[in-house]
């Protein structure tokens, strides 16, 4: 499980998809997450701006990512 340390009070999902490099471009994480095909804390998410405090997990193709204060 790969982290992301947080630099400020949160992240957005779009973002943190591109800083784990599991997508190349904003439009990339714009388009996997539309699509449904991540999932924040079990749960599928659709907004490319939601925010990831500290404990939230991103599951996309298999990959995990932990976000970490």
């Amino acid at each position: 499980m790969e982290t992301i340390k947080l630099r400020d009070e949160y992240i957005k999902l779009g973002q943190a998809l591109k800083a784990a490099g599991l997508v190349e471009t904003g439009a990339d994480a714009k388009s996997v997450i539309q699509d449904g095909q991540v999932l924040v804390n079990g749960v599928t998410e659709c907004q490319r701006g939601k925010k990831l405090y500290d404990g939230d997990v991103v599951t996309f193709d298999r990959e995990t990512i932990k976000i970490v204060k």
